[in-house]
């Protein structure tokens, strides 16, 4: 089979299209024949070394869609043929507050979505949901997943009990961004986001987004604050100098679900007599167990949501398509 191999450190231009070995499923797995895959931040930060443990060579990619075209022994035949989209990790563990200690993301270690073929656990296969096309099925599980997990999970919102609550969501560009939005809009919240790009706040309008205010903006928590009178739940990816700032945005008892920090740690230090006297929790998340990626494969059934996309790329352009990633240019997947 073809697959996208990374042997060495350096960046996208090290990334290659290589013969690779067609697995054959094991006891309890299915291989599907993958149609699309999609592209998250961690596939770049693997080309340049900076994802913890990064074992190479190896084939990245946590996203993929396609048919299952062979099965290992106890697994039900009946699923030859079928489309298939996947959990994009591997081992969760039991405890649906934390992963536990086999918990390892698709794609590095094991062998991940870019390729023709991959093998995986035949519980890992869903169903993808019918309204949408292979392109969208693949942009959905990572990005959607750690969007689920951070809005419903640990920021609290539900249908039925989302109404009146206001959430902002930083950082509107990016494909974890752009599904929280959709996530936290359609379970009837109100949603405000950030941006450096006046088009990038535009664009999360059309998915759900009330408005929005430019990061780059002086005092631009000021000014969310007076817009809206505070958040009661903010996702935030970014963190850094800024995060202070964002965090005074929040109203007593609010809360702050940071699932990355692209801007580093907090370099002032964290104002905790604020905090503590206006009760706010701060709350790391990251992925998603298996009953949440099914929760959420639901919701996008029954809502009829569409992922959004900024571009498709054929195969042999992996270079291009990590490069794109270098400068945060994207809207969505």
């Amino acid at each position: 089979m073809k697959a996208i191999v990374l042997e060495k450190i350096g960046g996208p231009d090290n990334l290659q299209v290589k013969d690779a070995p067609t697995p054959e499923p094991a006891a309890g797995e299915a291989r599907v024949k993958l149609a699309c895959s999609a592209l998250n931040r961690r596939d770049y930060w693997l080309t340049v070394g900076r994802y913890p443990g990064t074992k190479l060579p190896c084939i990245a990619g946590s996203d993929g869609v396609g048919k299952v075209d062979a099965v290992g022994a106890g697994v039900d035949e009946n699923l030859l043929g079928k489309p298939a989209l996947l959990y994009p990790a591997r081992a969760w563990g039991d405890d649906e507050a934390a992963f536990g200690p086999d918990f390892r993301v698709l794609g590095m270690p094991d062998q991940g979505t870019f390729a023709e073929c991959i093998c995986v656990p035949a519980a890992d296969v869903y169903t993808p949901p019918s309204h949408l096309s292979e392109e969208q099925a693949a942009a959905v599980p990572l990005a959607g997943l750690t969007a689920w997990r951070a809005v419903v999970t640990q920021g609290g919102l539900a249908r039925g009990t989302a109404a009146g609550k206001k959430v902002l969501v930083t950082g509107v560009g990016g494909g974890v961004a752009t599904f929280a939005v959709q996530w936290a809009a359609r379970l009837g919240a109100e949603v405000w986001v950030t941006s450096g790009d006046p088009g990038k706040i535009e664009r999360a309008r059309a998915i759900g987004a009330v408005g929005g205010v430019s990061y780059k903006e002086a005092d631009f928590h000021k000014t969310l604050k007076k817009k809206t009178g505070g958040f009661d739940v903010i996702i935030d990816s970014a963190a850094g100098a800024s995060m202070n700032a964002v965090l005074d945005t929040l109203k007593p008892a609010g809360r702050y679900v940071f699932f990355g920090a692209t801007a580093g740690n907090a370099a002032a230090g964290l104002e905790m007599i604020k905090l503590f006297f206006r009760h706010v929790r701060i709350q790391g998340t990251t992925m998603g167990s298996n009953r949440e990626f099914a929760a959420m494969l639901d919701f996008v059934n029954a809502e009829k949501i569409e992922p959004v996309i900024d571009r498709v790329l054929p195969f042999d352009d992996a270079v291009a398509a990590h490069k794109l990633l270098e400068n945060f240019s994207q809207t969505g997947k």
